[in-house]
């Protein structure tokens, strides 16, 4: 599955991936079903959708900060991956990626964010800000999110709020 063009706004990316012990198709069934951040998603009080499923699919994550994102669903391979833009009502917007590979009824997801905080424009002055600042938040972001799916694929059980630690800009 190709990477929708979006990416190409960006200077630079963050990504992470996380092994699963399921196969492709039962990680596929989770991440695409309505909703779904309630049940893995440490730093989220609700997903309600708006359109669901495939290419334009609209949800909101609704942090327990009070932060609300809007995620707008541009790219869609049913048991491949999703891509979408996420941002505030009418505010900046990230571009995101979700991806499953297989092999030997093991599943690996990677999700990769093209934030649009000190990521577009001058690399230069972008430079410092964005890998000292913004990376290591979005990748301790990342890496709750994949352990709470990671959790919820294996115990079937939702994850409860913060439970791999708080975060500065999604949690309370």
């Amino acid at each position: 599955m190709k990477l929708h063009d979006e990416h190409k706004k960006f200077n630079w990316h963050i990504a992470k991936s996380q092994k699963f012990k399921c196969t492709r198709s039962e990680l596929w069934n989770i991440i695409s079903m309505p909703s779904n951040l309630e049940l893995f998603h440490p730093f989220c009080e609700k997903n309600p959708i708006s359109n669901w499923p495939g290419i334009n699919s609209a949800d909101t994550i609704h942090y327990y900060n009070g932060l609300k994102l809007e995620r707008n669903f541009i790219n869609w391979e049913d048991n491949i991956g999703y891509d979408l833009i996420i941002g505030t009502k009418n505010g900046e917007k990230s571009f995101v990626s979700w991806r499953i590979k297989e092999k030997d009824n093991i599943s690996e997801l990677t999700i990769a964010v093209y934030p649009y905080l000190n990521n577009r424009g001058s690399k230069i002055t972008n430079f410092l800000p964005f890998f000292i600042i913004v990376r290591p938040s979005l990748g301790k972001y990342l890496n709750s999110v994949l352990q709470g799916l990671e959790f919820y694929s294996r115990t079937n059980k939702k994850v409860k709020k913060n439970q791999f630690g708080t975060h500065n800009f999604f949690s309370n």
